[in-house]
């Protein structure tokens, strides 16, 4: 989504005079300044949110000690991942920009922060981070015979595998009908290793008319399963295009996700019913630390921009939670916007409708808004019917009503508990 320009260090070289003269080791380019510190006041804000999370952990619910130790040993190590990932980022700008790996904002064009090189493709960090703590954890959590040690390793590959393809699409910069496969490609270690019900409950109205209550689908929950994850982790990477909005849903929802689990947890007497949502919390809780890290850059005006690398490993990553955790149902409720977004954008994305490079909206250097354009995004809808926003409260407004879906997935939820299943 962002204007992304590299230059050839080879192309501007002449060719020498004399083919044994001696090289001289290459110095590489330090004028470019930092980036801009991370915004721990927009941190410290949202780590408030933290303390309903708390209560719900410590008072509202009785959760076994045993869980309760391993939920909170990945609290403290998802918090070390945060800072690593906050120190980490400023080192990797700079080899980024190095490589000529970095863009211009271009709802931003037109003034002097629009001919800034924002270093691109930083969730790379991120990935790397939120895989060294998910694999760190297995030591204090799982033993060699564990049940959850195949398919939390399967995740692990699937999430890996979609991080390196995130930055392989960065760098070579990939169509659009190879992206749609790289993620499928992605979840393959997910669909083979996965050992767990393949069944579905038929919702109780529908019961009398079917005739069953579990319903086994085989193979097809698998193709179900791979889709979900084709699903996920392109809609994170098509609702984009302004500052903090691709880290700022995955923020929302993997917040959603956690009160969600620990919500099952507690109310649940099911061992197994409830390990596997604490195997989701284990995967969700360094996704919101490392995320929030690096929503401290790139909330506007952004420092860093995260790149395909970060849609599509946190796309994948809910995706795997939803699918091993099994609530995929409660997931695609969480992706509200998403879906709309990707229902707005079926007509382009299908070349029904033309489809420029770049679906963003129009900015006015002279004001500093941004008007919507005719192209089918939730960004420019939004625009469209709440008039010309500047970048920041547009961005707010989209988060917004992120939340008020995932409110609304759990309002849904508690008027048809008992009655839908």
């Amino acid at each position: 989504m962002t204007a992304r320009k590299r230059f050839s260090a080879d192309a501007s070289v002449e060719p020498s005079v004399k083919e044994n003269s001696e090289r001289k080791p290459q110095v590489p380019n330090t004028t470019d300044p930092p980036i801009a510190p991370p915004k721990w006041g927009l941190i410290l804000k949202l780590s408030l949110f933290i303390v309903p999370y708390l209560y719900l952990i410590f008072s509202h619910y009785e959760i076994e000690q045993e869980l309760r130790r391993s939920i909170l040993i990945n609290a403290a190590m998802s918090i070390a991942g945060f800072f690593v990932t906050v120190k980490m980022i400023p080192v990797a700008s700079r080899y980024v920009l190095r490589r000529n790996l970095f863009g211009y904002d271009i709802n931003k064009k037109g003034t002097s922060q629009g001919t800034v090189k924002v270093p691109e493709s930083l969730g790379i960090v991120v990935g790397i981070v939120f895989l060294v703590v998910a694999i760190l954890f297995q030591y204090f959590n799982f033993t060699a015979d564990s049940n959850w040690l195949v398919e939390y390793n399967a995740a692990l590959a699937s999430v890996c595998f979609m991080t390196l393809l995130g930055f392989v699409d960065d760098v070579l910069d990939v169509p659009w009908r190879v992206k749609l496969l790289l993620p499928s490609i992605a979840a393959l270690p997910l669909l083979m290793a996965y050992a767990g019900h393949t069944t579905i409950i038929i919702p109780k109205p529908l019961v009398p008319h079917v005739g069953i209550e579990v319903l086994d689908l085989g193979w097809i929950y698998k193709l179900y399963m791979g889709l979900l994850a084709v699903f996920c982790t392109n809609s994170i990477n098509i609702h984009a295009g302004i500052n903090g909005l691709e880290v700022g849903q995955t923020v929302v929802i993997a917040s959603a996700i956690l009160i969600h689990n620990i919500m099952q947890i507690g109310a649940s007497t099911d061992p197994e019913y409830k390990q596997a949502h604490a195997f989701s919390v284990y995967l969700a809780q360094p996704l919101l630390a490392t995320s929030l890290a690096l929503f401290s850059y790139n909330w506007y005006p952004s420092a860093v921009f995260v790149g395909d690398t970060y849609t599509y490993f946190a796309g994948m990553t809910m995706a795997v939670i939803g699918i091993l955790a099994h609530f995929s149902e409660t997931l695609l409720i969480f992706f509200l916007p998403q879906v709309l977004n990707f229902l707005l954008s079926l007509p382009q994305l299908s070349g029904i409708v033309p489809c420029p490079r770049h679906r963003l909206p129009r900015f006015d250097p002279q004001t500093g808004l941004l008007t919507g354009t005719n192209d089918g995004t939730l960004v420019n809808f939004f625009l469209r019917h709440l008039g010309r926003k500047s970048e920041k409260s547009l961005c707010i407004y989209l988060l917004v009503f992120q939340a008020i879906a995932c409110c609304f997935c759990f309002l849904l939820r508690h008027f048809l508990a008992g009655w839908y299943k």
